[in-house]
């Protein structure tokens, strides 16, 4: 029996605001705890919260971003319950009513595009943080993050196995972070996923009983939670068992997940409008002029990057997985002669390995855009070869110079003097007489080795094409 597996994900996005959703206090991330919970967070009599205007610009900006009906009249509830973490007894949030309607976002895993349809996109405050680690035998509350704002953003269940979930995850993570309404840190709590899971038997028409996976904050995380929740259910199922609706943890260190609580109903929050906000009412032009200072987006810079800058497809998508490196490329591309995917084979290549090693980000690369495009030049130029041309890079990394500089202090420059390279191709030839007889009874190949050989003797100096070209002059070929 085949089983069929479904999932929907509730992702938090943090925004980037310098204060909070309702007060004034600071967002800052790290500070000593309880020290940015304002009052108004904290739910004191008397005080009332005030909307930040910047919080409904970014969920505009990413509403028009995934094709989404924009609510001109947006209402903010009162979601009830009781939690140490949650002072006010309640969470403000949007139910019936929210900023950002329908809409959808396009994937692709492997060969495969498909569309993922986005059900709503609601603001919301955060809550505060237990504390857990800091105190033998006593937990203890946080509450900095109580108040920070939160566009939570919930998917439809179009997802059918946990690598379409990661790639729908990373473009919206990817898209959050091109908008610039948020850092999607992960590893702070900026960018966060709730993954609701269920199986059915294949072909069947109803879904089965879901159950939420909470707070999952990587990649790797998520991929391998999901895959685990779903063989948990199938053999739970298979075995006679009943999947109950319920919250459940991800435990890392034992690639499993754990039961933490029934999972709640909408209606078990008993909904209402908060008493103290107003709708928030948006007009066109408001819309419209977000709409005009939206960037480049994802999708458009892959096809622009592939229609008329030739990039390859898949060196496209790795290059437009973030609007940071995207920028980096295309300064690359104008500060050198060299042919467009020349420079993106260098970035997604040599230069997202060297950062990838060293775990940094791209806007802490020692290589600026400018200073790789003048190497680049070096190699069009056959000053250097390609070969040489990663050890200078890795010497660029390492702070020596500029490639210039590196290229003459370490005499890297390239051989292409006819003469000095006949003398190199001759002496090869005198010591592998049968590698030579080989190529001469027509099995050509061999020729890679005895260029090889010259290249070795020319310390990689020797311009490979020259050398091609002699030996196959010199052999008759």
């Amino acid at each position: 029996m085949s089983w069929e597996t479904v999932i929907g994900l509730e992702i938090h996005t943090q925004l980037a605001t310098a204060s909070k959703i309702f007060s004034p206090a600071p967002t800052r991330y790290g500070a000593d705890p309880n020290t940015q919970a304002h009052l108004i967070d904290l739910g004191y009599p008397g005080v009332l919260p005030v909307l930040n205007q910047r919080v409904v610009e970014m969920a505009v900006r990413f509403g028009l971003a995934i094709n989404a009906d924009i609510g001109r009249r947006s209402v903010f509830a009162r979601k009830n319950y009781f939690y140490p973490d949650l002072p006010k007894g309640y969470q403000i949030s949007q139910y019936e009513l929210p900023i950002v309607g329908r809409g959808y976002l396009d994937i692709e895993v492997g060969d495969t595009a498909k569309r993922i349809g986005i059900t709503r996109a609601h603001l919301e405050e955060d809550a505060g943080k237990s504390v857990h680690d800091r105190f033998v035998d006593e937990s203890g509350i946080d509450l900095n993050r109580a108040g920070t704002p939160l566009l939570e953003i919930v998917s439809e269940p179009d997802m059918r196995s946990a690598s379409e979930a990661v790639a729908y995850l990373r473009k919206v993570h990817s898209l959050v972070r091109y908008l610039e309404i948020s850092d999607g840190n992960m590893q702070e709590g900026s960018f966060r996923c709730d993954a609701n899971v269920s199986v059915r038997r294949s072909g069947a028409a109803e879904f089965g009983t879901r159950t939420e996976l909470k707070n999952l904050n990587s990649f790797r995380f998520i991929e391998k939670a999901i895959n685990f929740e779903v063989e948990r259910q199938i053999e739970l199922i298979e075995d006679g068992g009943t999947v109950v609706q319920e919250t459940r943890l991800y435990d890392p260190d034992k690639d499993e997940t754990r039961s933490m609580r029934g999972k709640e109903e909408a209606n078990d929050y008993r909904y209402f409008p908060d008493p103290d906000l107003l709708p928030v009412v948006i007009d066109d032009d408001t819309v419209d002029a977000i709409r005009t200072s939206l960037p480049e987006l994802p999708d458009a810079k892959h096809e622009r990057f592939v229609a008329k800058l030739g990039v390859k497809s898949a060196d496209a998508t790795v290059l437009t997985a973030t609007r940071e490196l995207a920028d980096y490329f295309e300064a690359t591309a104008a500060a050198t002669t060299a042919a467009t995917q020349v420079a993106a084979n260098w970035v997604v290549g040599t230069l997202t390995g060297a950062l990838k090693r060293d775990g940094i980000e791209i806007d802490a690369a020692p290589i600026g855009p400018k200073d790789l495009g003048a190497l680049l030049d070096l190699v069009e130029d056959n000053t250097i070869s390609g070969k040489i041309a990663k050890d200078v890079f890795d010497a660029m990394w390492s702070g020596e110079g500029s490639a210039g500089h590196i290229v003459e202090s370490r005499g890297l420059r390239q051989i292409t003097d006819t003469s000095a390279i006949d003398a190199i191709v001759d002496a090869v030839i005198d010591e592998f007489p049968e590698q030579v007889e080989q190529y001469r009874s027509g099995k050509t190949k061999v020729i890679g080795f005895l260029v090889g050989q010259v290249m070795k003797r020319s310390a990689g100096k020797a311009n490979p094409q020259q050398v091609n070209a002699r030996l196959q002059e010199r052999l008759g070929g």
